[in-house]
């Protein structure tokens, strides 16, 4: 070896120990990598049941910490991840990554929005309480190891607990006066009693027990903790379900709120602009989303006036008020309505590769809203499944009520629940190539639920509408959620009684009367989540209608309803800055 090349062996030399004695800088895409996998560790641990259902095993033995306390604490924990997320320079990422960076930001700065607020307080709703969603524990879990039933039975007999933290938390609430209008309250207590059974096999709890018994467990094994299940029903389940009927009773429907609206509570107007901003990503003001409100009822309005003239009808109240009375169309039996919703979601699904170009693999099924809580829920409803735990969608039917469920709303109603609704919506976000916490977590309110009411005018372009009945079905949910936009600010900014949004909505949709109550019911007790079904899908009509001028002859349906669905859930401006980019790709396509 010549000098000179011993020479420049050691000058290299000296420079690779430069670089090892000297760490170099994490790239900003590093960092934001980093944030994103310390935030979804942190995530699964705060959520050890949702961290299950989505086949991580590391909390299996947890039932979560929803107190107060945790709450202040993970909100803490938030704003450092804000403050980490703050630093990270987004220019020097890429668009992908600046999205990331954008969403996990917002989520996060939310979450610590709204732990400032009173009204986290509230646990009970008629959307859904403490009690009624651990009561669906078998729902959201695997069960199909002899590790998975253990976990199952560790977690029920964890209940006490929890419950009694949620009952500290509701006094509190009732003590600040964040309690819930009464009149949004008829018949509550039957979902907290219609949990508790005289038998233990009939109840909820037990329902993963009376299946078949999984071959890696055996007989003795199932059989002792079939008998395990039956001790916790009776001797632990049962009396926390009534301590918490015997609160609701005593404690709680006494300190009912006389008023309606959020503008009733401490801090209202503060926390109702707040559910506006975050349920729509918009920054509308309640008034502007009162007139949209109307506006959109007029122009439906019209659209009706059509659809009953062609029906025979000479106005479209005397075709409604056919549609509310005329026994024809409605179910005579549970096993009916499901048979129907059943055959619809088929139907729909035969449709499908028609309007997309990637389907989920993920399957769903048809079941019966629980009994306890159908009578006041709404119609119908989805519930996400879990690709790496092994469970399927499902498409939630209420068949409690059967001459206020009328079988001409299936078609939207199917369209919007299952497919091309939600179901083919979460599922391919939880199968695409995103951070876990867009795949699982991020649910932005307008786009997932605006998707879901686009879809019911995809029906249409499906050929689903094929008798008048069912156009005036699909009209009158469309109207149902342009009345959405007026009562809820109505209700929350305006002052509105119920009985105002009661009528508003009974003089201008098809609803049955128990529809509308438990609608009215639920707006008055979440404020402004019902406000985006409408504004995300006139969003996205908009994007559509802008794609079809901008591209003319070259639009394609299938690509347009890919490139919506292909980020998954985001804000609608987010939303709306994607599609922009996809325009102008398709465009300088040849």
């Amino acid at each position: 070896m010549t000098f000179k090349g011993e020479t420049m062996r050691r000058l290299l030399l000296a420079a690779m120990l430069a670089t090892t004695a000297i760490p170099a800088m994490a790239a900003p895409a590093d960092d934001l990598h980093a944030v994103i996998a310390d935030h979804w560790a942190w995530f699964l641990k705060s959520n050890p049941i949702y961290a299950t259902a989505l086949g991580v095993h590391d909390y299996d033995d947890q039932v979560g910490d929803i107190s107060l306390a945790e709450a202040d604490r993970q909100a803490a924990q938030a704003a450092l991840f804000v403050k980490r997320l703050d630093a990270i320079p987004a220019a020097a990422l890429s668009p992908a990554d600046r999205t990331n960076q954008a969403i996990l930001r917002r989520i996060l700065a939310e979450q610590v929005e709204a732990n400032g607020f009173g009204e986290r307080t509230m646990t009970l709703s008629t959307l859904g309480s403490w009690f009624q969603g651990f009561a669906g524990l078998a729902d959201s879990v695997p069960l199909r190891s002899k590790a998975d039933f253990e976990s199952y039975l560790t977690r029920l007999a964890l209940f006490p607990k929890f419950n009694a933290q949620a009952l500290d938390i509701t006094r509190q609430a009732v003590a600040g006066g964040y309690t819930q209008p009464c009149v949004s309250l008829t018949g509550f207590e039957k979902t907290i009693t219609g949990v508790i059974t005289d038998k233990a096999e009939d109840s909820r709890f037990y329902a993963p027990f009376k299946g078949a018994r999984p071959s890696s467990i055996g007989e003795g094994e199932w059989a002792a903790m079939q008998a395990r299940a039956k001790t916790l029903i009776t001797a632990t389940l049962n009396p926390e379900y009534r301590k918490i009927d015997d609160y609701y009773r005593t404690s709680y429907l006494p300190k009912c709120r006389k008023t309606f609206g959020a503008a009733g509570l401490p801090d209202g107007a503060k926390y109702y602009a707040f559910m506006v901003r975050q349920q729509t990503t918009t920054d509308l003001t309640p008034a502007q989303i009162h007139q949209i409100g109307l506006d959109e009822v007029t122009r439906i309005r019209g659209e009706m006036d059509v659809v009953a003239r062609k029906a025979g009808y000479a106005s479209r109240a005397a075709f409604i008020q056919a549609l509310r009375t005329d026994p024809k169309y409605y179910p005579r039996s549970a096993s009916e309505l499901m048979g129907a919703a059943a055959l619809q979601a088929k139907i729909n699904d035969g449709k499908m590769p028609t309007l997309f170009g990637t389907l989920p693999r993920l399957p769903y099924g048809v079941r019966a809203i629980p009994a306890e809580t159908a009578e006041g829920s709404t119609t119908a409803y989805y519930m996400p499944g879990s690709p790496p735990a092994g469970i399927a969608g499902t498409y939630y039917v209420n068949t409690s009520k059967l001459d206020q469920r009328p079988l001409y709303e299936l078609a939207a109603l199917t369209a919007h629940e299952a497919v091309p609704g939600h179901h083919n919506q979460i599922a391919l976000q939880q199968e695409m190539s995103l951070p876990d916490f867009r795949k699982y977590a991020a649910q932005f309110t307008a786009f997932v639920e605006g998707w879901g009411l686009y879809s019911e005018h995809l029906g249409i372009e499906m050929g689903i509408y094929d008798t008048p009945e069912k156009d005036m079905g699909r009209l009158s949910y469309e109207m149902w959620r342009a009345c959405r936009l007026v009562v809820d600010t109505g209700l929350h900014a305006q002052g509105w009684t119920k009985d105002q949004a009661v009528a508003f909505m009974k003089d201008n949709t098809a609803l049955t009367d128990a529809n509308i109550d438990a609608e009215v019911n639920r707006y008055i007790s979440n404020p402004g989540q019902a406000l985006a079904y409408k504004l995300g899908e006139l969003k996205i009509l908009s994007l559509r209608h802008k794609a079809e001028s901008s591209l003319g002859a070259k639009f394609d349906v299938r690509r347009f309803h890919d490139a919506v669905l292909g980020q998954g859930a985001v804000p609608l401006d987010v939303l709306e800055a994607q599609i922009d980019e996809w325009i102008k790709r398709e465009q300088a396509a040849g």
